[in-house]
């Protein structure tokens, strides 16, 4: 008989002890692979939105100008924040001309704190040319400071060789 007490007393102190924890619907946002459905905040710095411009090589020049040797370029962006969420607005991939070859993103997107997302600019995609960028616009709070990098990799004959280059922020 006291186990049968027990028994029925540990789901009712469970109910009893739950707090009605109703979120703030002005802060509110419900994601789906990172993607924001809602978001709805009086904070003025939250929409403060920075743009970066980071340069990638789809491909470079060896031994003559048109001697060309492909690449496959990565364009990573790192939260490197303990605490914030990072927001992304858009992520563009623009060619040598300058010409919008293609948009990343269809709606805005979030990285969770420490987190990276990457994207892949495939060897045989020689759409963006030797003078290729990204550029990205993000949000968050005034305490962020994300990192945004392209790393490049590629090969002649039998050696390979990569580089990096970081974002630049501009206006």
């Amino acid at each position: 008989m006291k186990y049968f007490k027990l028994l029925l007393s540990i789901p009712l102190l469970a109910l009893l002890s739950c707090e009605n924890h109703v979120p703030n619907s002005e802060t509110q946002i419900l994601v789906e692979d990172h993607a924001i459905k809602n978001l709805a905040t009086s904070s003025d710095s939250l929409h403060q939105t920075k743009k970066v411009y980071v340069p990638v090589y789809s491909n470079i020049y060896q031994s003559t100008r048109n001697d060309r040797t492909s690449l496959t370029s990565t364009l990573s962006i790192h939260n490197t924040s303990e605490t914030d969420t990072l927001f992304i607005t858009r992520i563009d991939y623009h060619n040598t001309e300058g010409k919008l070859v293609k948009k990343y993103l269809e709606s805005p997107i979030y990285l969770n704190t420490f987190e990276t997302i990457e994207y892949v600019v495939d060897e045989k995609d020689d759409t963006g040319g030797s003078g290729a960028n990204f550029v990205i616009e993000w949000y968050g709070s005034k305490k962020l400071n994300p990192l945004f990098q392209a790393i490049m990799i590629g090969g002649l004959g039998s050696k390979s060789f990569s580089f990096a280059t970081e974002g630049i922020y501009f206006e």
